[in-house]
């Protein structure tokens, strides 16, 4: 026998449930909770969602989501274009941010080697950050990637990619855990290890 009395309800719920880290019964109190909201306020967020889908894009130097075609980070001249903090994914240039300990920009690479799931070198924006290198323009490069197996080895390939031009390349210190994925560090502890970030070099030796 069907649980729910509403064919629309369910669906609704089957939706989502599809979201990461909502099981059904939370989907379900979702769905109740914009059943009983007024239709301008169940309005506005699935047109914003629509809105959001249908216009936000990726910033054509970093990769970091925006709604022009350069980002307010890489745009602001006030940012140290020469300083390129490279992250996995986006929520980590959040994280960071919300440290207020870093003032360069940042290069996403939209996730890290593993070849376990499949993903390799070519899969990754990686060949973007190597031209910015070459460029002649960049004075640092800061790897701010998860302290696991997979973090490690995406550094690894992108430093020999890099290392003939003798750059700086460091990585942040590791008051981050061995494991640990930066947008479930604290402020205190991600802003330290940015601040006191160490010779990627002397990590390797």
């Amino acid at each position: 026998m069907n649980a729910y009395s509403s064919r629309l309800l369910e669906q609704c719920v089957n939706e989502l449930s599809r979201l990461p880290g909502i099981g059904r019964k939370t989907a379900l109190r979702l769905a109740l909770h914009m059943l009983r909201q007024d239709d301008v306020v169940v309005s506005n967020l699935t047109g914003a969602v629509a809105e959001m889908k249908e216009h936000i894009r990726y910033c054509k130097v970093c990769s970091n989501l925006s709604d022009e075609e350069i980002c307010q980070i890489c745009d602001n001249h006030r940012r140290d274009r020469a300083v390129i903090c490279v992250v996995s994914d986006i929520r980590d240039i959040m994280a960071i941010e919300n440290t207020a300990q870093y003032n360069g920009v940042y290069h996403v690479l939209n996730g890290i080697i593993s070849p376990i799931d499949g993903i390799g070198p070519n899969d990754l924006n990686i060949d973007p950050l190597i031209e910015r290198v070459n460029s002649g323009a960049v004075k640092e490069i800061i790897f701010a990637l998860s302290g696991t197996i997979e973090g490690d080895t995406t550094s690894y390939y992108i430093y020999k990619k890099i290392r003939e031009h003798r750059i700086p390349v460091s990585t942040i210190a590791r008051g981050i855990s061995v494991g640990d994925e930066l947008e479930y560090a604290d402020e205190v502890t991600l802003g330290r290890s940015i601040m006191n970030r160490q010779p990627y070099e002397s990590g390797i030796e």
